[in-house]
């Protein structure tokens, strides 16, 4: 009975995990774990543990970083790299395939970045604030996903399939605005080393070279690189990403011709067994098969896939129990400059907004179509729920204002609490908008 019991609890858990929804719960609970222990006794040891200093010393000089760069350069460097295959999958094979069916999510999504970025920009020109411009520019997609899953069939499928779609394009111009905005003095001796492994990885991908291994040793070389070229580390993993070759190894009719014979061999042998134990050419087909199963998948998925658990699961939650956490206490000031006003309007109204008008427009220039079955309703609908901003808005804060300075820290505060009230706020709105949709439609 406890066994049947353990089966059905892990078949459960197993249930929930895989669920699109979870990884947008999994984060909204540890950025609210992270606020609780930021303002609890514990708060002083959260905030030192993240400046604790990992690394070694070669020669007397230290080489390492503190578990806050670990966290924001190296981990989120495989979240980008995940974000990177999302992007160049959909650009080959998904909705961002040609010029018709990637102008409107591409459109949509720059409406989504101006918008907001135009309310920011006027509210905070001007004063020491007007860096995070790019804050309320992002659309999380691990939110986005979990609330579409929540509600389920009130939304179409061509709204998810737009909204995804808009989110793909909007991190894709999120990467170009913190490579363009949020780099520091560029070093052309580093960039040029850049360049060169950048170079290798095409050459290796013309040469025919499916195994990642070599892929991945390279991309390592070319984070340390850009991080030393002044260019935020983690475009390297976006870089490496669009390098990765797509074509398998060996098409699917090969695969199969050599299925045949790695099935025949083990039958072969099995009239060969006098036990329950593999002969030793059934043991060898099985290597066989797991080494052509390898070959004729798509490389570029097979890493995706690899990676997306660890970044969902694993790497994100990190990232969002370790930079959420805000002690609110009387050093924060919400009336600096226009910090809060900038990101909550920017995300809950600019998203929307700049969303549909750039999405109208295109469609009545003849540029681009709404995709069948979605009304204008749900385009704004759509763009409501593109205001949930957090992991990307959250990175972008960090490399927005200088945390050395009185005000910097404060404005970086500031922002953080508010990324987390505007993306709930329009997660909110948008389910109610969505939700009211759907009972109005049906009387």
């Amino acid at each position: 009975m406890e066994a049947e019991n353990k089966k059905g609890f892990l078949a459960i858990f197993k249930k929930i995990t895989q669920s699109e929804s979870f990884a947008g719960v999994l984060l909204l609970c540890c950025a609210i774990l992270a606020m609780i222990v930021a303002n609890s006794p514990l708060g002083e040891a959260y905030a030192q543990l993240w400046k604790t200093k990992f690394g070694f010393s070669v020669n007397g000089h230290f080489i390492g970083m503190s578990l806050e760069h670990w966290i924001n350069d190296v981990l989120m460097a495989f979240f980008f790299l995940v974000v990177g295959l999302e992007i160049k999958r959909e650009v080959l094979f998904g909705e961002l395939a040609g010029f018709k069916r990637a102008a409107l999510p591409i459109i949509a999504a720059l409406g989504g970045m101006i918008g907001p970025g135009i309310i920011y920009y006027s509210l905070n020109v001007g004063t020491d604030s007007v860096t995070g411009f790019g804050i309320p520019m992002a659309t999380d997609i691990a939110f986005a996903l979990g609330v579409l899953a929540i509600l389920g069939k009130r939304v179409s499928i061509s709204v998810k399939v737009f909204l995804v779609s808009l989110a793909v394009a909007d991190d894709l111009g999120a990467i170009i605005v913190i490579a363009l905005f949020y780099s520091t003095g560029v070093s052309l001796e580093w960039l040029a080393v850049a360049a060169g492994i950048i170079v290798v990885l095409v050459i290796l991908g013309k040469m025919g070279v499916k195994a990642l291994t070599p892929y991945m040793l390279l991309g390592v070389f070319l984070w340390i690189a850009v991080h030393n070229c002044g260019v935020h580390a983690t475009i390297a993993a976006v870089m490496l990403a669009f390098t990765i070759p797509v074509a398998p190894k060996i098409d699917t009719l090969s695969f199969m011709d050599k299925l045949k014979t790695i099935v025949s061999h083990f039958q072969e042998a099995e009239t060969k067994k006098d036990g329950i134990l593999l002969q030793n050419e059934q043991v060898e087909a099985l290597h066989h098969l797991s080494k052509e199963k390898n070959a004729v998948q798509n490389p570029l998925l097979r890493l995706e896939h690899a990676l997306a658990p660890y970044s969902n699961y694993l790497i994100m939650p990190i990232f969002a129990f370790a930079n959420a956490g805000v002690a609110i206490g009387s050093n924060i000031d919400f009336s600096i400059d226009h910090v809060f006003l900038g990101i909550l309007l920017g995300l809950v109204v600019g998203k929307p907004i700049g969303i549909f008008t750039f999405t109208f427009v295109a469609e009545k220039l003849g540029i681009a179509a709404r995709p069948n079955g979605a009304s204008w309703v749900d385009i704004f609908g759509a763009g409501a729920l593109g205001g949930i901003g957090f992991t990307m808005s959250i990175f972008v804060t960090n490399l927005a204002f200088d945390v050395n300075s009185a005000h910097g820290l404060i404005a970086t505060d500031v922002a953080k609490i508010t990324i987390l009230v505007a993306s709930l706020t329009a997660g909110i709105l948008g389910s109610i908008f969505f939700i009211i949709r759907g009972k109005l439609s049906h009387h």
